[in-house]
This record gives structure tokens, sequence and C-alpha cells, in this order.
């Protein structure tokens, strides 16, 4: 019988262990994932920025969990001889179209309580030489760091508090009873006080089983990527993004420095054809049937057919995607890049077609729902865990040590 149990080992759910173990010391905590590793999806195959949270809704669980986290990550890694940098970097406009939204995107920033600064070409080639922009906003608060790592290290913090880390283990059902909750998984039963549904691309199947239907559904979206040869690399130094396209809910090609010293450009953003379809021909009937029967996506579709189809072009045309790129670095050229690995984002949608644009967390009567954590979830891991942890234990009333 565990106090906790935690289903999913991306870095949601292992901050979340690594919270609740800190808080409640003599606790028994497990940790339940699928997959014969820990941090393989979401958390394992992003590009490791750590954001500064200047995109995001005042106020919001991203704001303010990205601004706090960016902190709370480099503190976490200076702690613990984690490799990161705080390099900064720069969203630039490229066209006169742009410059309201720039403003705009400013203004939200300083909402936000960043200390960012609006710039011009001249300053703009000191910070990127190659980016053409008529105008930036230089974020230094911005930076990189290879979160798999960070991830293994809040899995050795979490052994060391004696939580048990069960892998390759797949949930089938969850029995949610008034004293307990049963999960059943293809490794045997286990039993906890309290369950805490990390499970990203699967999370609203996690709910479901447990018994909670809600008005969103996952969907995935493949975010393709090339690479610069490395004799490109000297183009970009640092992260490069461009104004967000308001009327489409994704960020745009961008250029990001990684820590290990390559550079990394896209993502586009399609509908992947398997939750976990890394690849173009990745599929499960399942999971595509779920997504097109699913009426929001369709309402979302509609909104967005243009942009839809532009992104699917660039899928399957490096001369477009190139062209894309081009808009920031014109020097770029199709022989600069070589395909990368896909990320797939685990994004909620309402049945209305929106976005769900926060995270979202849902409480049970013994279970906790973490239904909508894509990006930035990886750079607000540490506060996300920290607020679970207070959750729980204002809603279960969870004291200090937990006596089972």
């Amino acid at each position: 019988m565990y106090d906790f149990a935690i289903v999913g080992g991306g870095i949601v759910g292992l901050s979340t262990a690594m919270a609740l173990s800190t808080r409640y010391p003599d606790s028994k905590i497990a940790v339940i994932e699928k997959e014969s590793r820990l941090a393989e999806h979401q958390t394992g195959n992003n590009s490791g920025v750590i954001h500064s949270g200047i995109y995001y809704k005042p106020g919001s669980y991203k704001a303010r969990f990205a601004r706090r986290g960016s902190q709370s990550m480099v503190e976490f890694c200076e702690t613990h001889g984690i490799d990161y940098d705080i390099c900064g970097k720069v969203i630039v406009a490229t066209s006169e179209e742009e410059l309201p939204l720039l403003d705009n995107l400013y203004e939200r920033g300083l909402q936000n309580e960043l200390a960012i600064k609006k710039i011009g070409p001249e300053e703009l080639k000191e910070i990127e030489p190659h980016v053409a922009g008529l105008a930036a906003i230089q974020v230094p608060q911005a930076g990189i760091v290879n979160y798999r790592q960070v991830s293994e290290k809040f899995a050795e913090i979490i052994e060391a508090h004696g939580g048990v880390i069960h892998l390759n283990t797949e949930v089938m059902e969850i029995h949610e009873e008034s004293d307990q909750v049963i999960i059943e998984t293809n490794q045997g039963s286990f039993k906890a006080n309290v369950v805490i549904n990390c499970a990203g691309l699967h999370s609203d199947r996690v709910a479901k089983a447990a018994g909670y239907t809600t008005d969103m559904k996952i969907m995935p979206f493949r975010g393709e990527y090339f690479m610069l040869k490395p004799e490109k690399r000297y183009l970009v130094k640092n992260l490069i993004y461009p104004v967000p396209n308001p009327k489409f809910p994704f960020l745009g090609v961008h250029y990001t420095r990684m820590i290990d010293g390559k550079v990394e450009a896209g993502p586009n953003a399609v509908l992947s054809f398997k939750r976990e379809g890394y690849k173009m021909t990745d599929f499960s009937a399942r999971d595509l049937a779920e997504s097109l029967t699913y009426p929001g996506l369709w309402k979302l579709a509609s909104k967005f057919v243009k942009e839809g189809l532009d992104e699917y072009a660039r899928s399957f045309s490096k001369k477009l995607f190139t062209k894309s790129l081009q808009k920031l670095i014109p020097e770029i050229h199709e022989d600069d890049l070589v395909r990368a690995p896909a990320g797939v984002r685990a994004q909620a949608i309402n049945s209305d077609g929106t976005l769900v644009d926060d995270f979202q967390i849902i409480m049970g009567k013994r279970t906790v729902h973490v239904c909508n954590a894509p990006s930035p979830a990886a750079t607000a891991s540490i506060e996300i865990g920290k607020e679970i942890a207070d959750m729980v234990a204002k809603k279960f009333e969870v004291k200090e040590p937990v006596l089972i």
C-alpha cells in the first residue's frame, strides 16, 4: 500500500513525486511508467529550452509557473551540477505587419514581470549577426538545459527518499474507492491512498479509466525538426524565435542552440496518426479514429485551414521548410539542413474546437489528473510539482508524516 502513486514517468510526474517525497519524507511513493525508461516522450524529445513565460496570459498557470519555474530550474541545476546556460533569446519581427504584434507581446512580457527589452535592427545584429529583422524583443531569462538529465536527477532524489519506480508497467484500469485507489496494470495491482495522473499523451485516457470524463481530448501534434550541419552552426548564437501568429496556436519555426552545441530548426506542427507517432509512417487505428471522430478537432481545423495546410506542406517539402526558416536567417539553404528526430506535443482540445490554453489540473475523490501540460511544462515542472503537492495536502488533508 502506497501513500502516493504517480502515473507517468515524465518530468511532470517525477517532479510531483519529488515534491511529495520532500514534503512527506516518511511516505511511501510509487512512480508507474509504461516505458522501459523514464522521460521517453515529451520530456526526452524536446529542445531543452528554459522558457521565460513571455507568451502566456498574465496570471495563468503557464505564466506564473514558467517565470518561477525558470528560476527553480536554474537553482536545481546549480545545486546538482547539471549543465545549463541562460543564454537569452530574441523574438524577431521580420515585416511591418509584425511590428504591432511585437509591441503587444512586449506589453504582455512586462505584465508578466519580465525584464525584457525592445531592440532595433542594429542591436539585433550585435546579438545575432545573421538574423534579418526590423525589430526584436530581447529576453535575457531564456536558456537551455537537457531535461532528460534533470529527470534522471529527480528520479535519484525520489529513490533516495525511499520511492519506488516501476518501469514497463502500463495502467489498465483504476478503481477509486472511498478509502483507497486500486491501479490494475500489466504487472499486477497497486494500492494507494492518492493517485496522481501525469500520463501526458495518455492523461485523458487515464482520467477516463478512473471514471472522469472531461470536455477535452488529447490531440498529438508532431513537431518535425531539422538540424544545422556542424559547419553552419555559426549562423545561430543562441535562441531565435519569430513573432507568433495570433491566428495560429503554435510558435512557428525557430532556431534553438541546444546544450550539446547542436542547432535545431523547427518545428512545424501536424496531427500525428499515433499518440506516440514520431515518424510520418507511425500509425495507430485506435488513436487516429479517436482523433478523427472528435468534433473539437474538426472545429479547430476549420479555423486554421490555410495555416494547417501550410504546416503539412512543410512536412513534405524541405524546400518550403527552408523558405520559412529564411525569413529569420536568409543565408540558410536546403543543403545546410539534415532531418532531426521529431517530438509529439500532447495538446488538449475542447469539444468546441478551442485549445486548452493553460495547464489543466482536475481533482477527483482520491485522484488528481494533470490533463493538459504541454510546453512550457518542462520549464515549469518543479513549480507544477509543488502546486500539486499543495493541492493534495489541502484536498486530502494530508499531514506530515503520512501514516498508513
